[in-house]
């Protein structure tokens, strides 16, 4: 099974490794951001930068989206998509994509992410998008408050019938950081991301993808949760979520 079926006419259907762990009938923001990230592709581009809308609660029912174009271009293009459902835009993405070209003459950098742990961690609730990754903690754990660093290796393909790419395999997570490093027992307190931004240097290789994350909340109820991404080789992007925090 995948996280989306597709139906064909730019329809497809979540599978229930959509399914969000605060609502059955609704998606975690990974998959939705991965799928439009995926359709925006552009053949001798590279993903650079994608911006997330989630405009309200994302529904796990059939959807269309749409794509545009926004600004074509050789080096650098920018394009646009929505994710459409019951009549309505869910989540909305605009992605800046770049032309690579001759290695600079610098030296890359070489920060890395911590060993990958022998063991698994899983989540306490049963929900689909939480067993259709693989997580292994290296900093933190996946039910603790507070900051938390962690490897994971998604399970499924984005789309049935198509190879996952390392692109996807970053987006199905970095929208992951807020709930991965919340520092506010979800019992008491909301912690909701209206937009995500994942900033990406290259795309992962291998199976596995790194997730550094932490949340920091200011005292008029807004916050921020960022993280920093990695694969076994160094660093790979970052991604970014502003956070309204209340009390619930």
């Amino acid at each position: 099974m995948s996280f989306y079926l597709p139906l064909g006419d730019d329809r497809y259907e979540p599978s229930e490794f959509t399914e969000s762990p605060w609502d059955g009938a609704m998606q975690h923001g990974g998959p939705p951001a991965a799928l439009l990230g995926h359709l925006l592709r552009l053949d001798g581009l590279r993903l650079a930068r994608l911006s997330v809308d989630f405009l309200g609660p994302i529904p796990r029912r059939e959807s269309r989206v749409e794509v545009s174009e926004v600004k074509p271009g050789r080096l650098t293009a920018l394009n646009e998509a929505r994710m459409v459902i019951d009549g309505r835009v869910a989540v909305s993405a605009r992605a800046w994509h770049i032309a690579p070209g001759p290695q600079p003459p610098v030296l890359p950098d070489d920060t890395r992410a911590e060993l990958l742990p022998e063991r698994e961690d899983r989540f306490s609730g049963d929900w689909g998008y939480g067993r259709a990754i693989e997580w292994r903690c290296t900093r933190g754990g996946l039910d603790e408050l507070g900051e938390t660093h962690v490897w994971s290796r998604v399970r499924t393909p984005l789309i049935d019938g198509i190879e996952l790419t390392g692109q996807d395999r970053a987006l199905i997570v970095a929208d992951s950081a807020n709930g991965l490093s919340a520092i506010l027992p979800f019992d008491k307190w909301l912690s909701i991301p209206p937009t995500m931004t994942a900033t990406l240097l290259r795309e992962p290789v291998g199976d596995w993808v790194h997730l550094a994350a932490r949340t920091i909340v200011s005292e008029d109820g807004l916050g921020l949760a960022e993280g920093q991404m990695f694969d076994m080789s160094g660093k790979i992007g970052q991604v970014a979520q502003p956070l309204l925090v209340r009390g619930r």
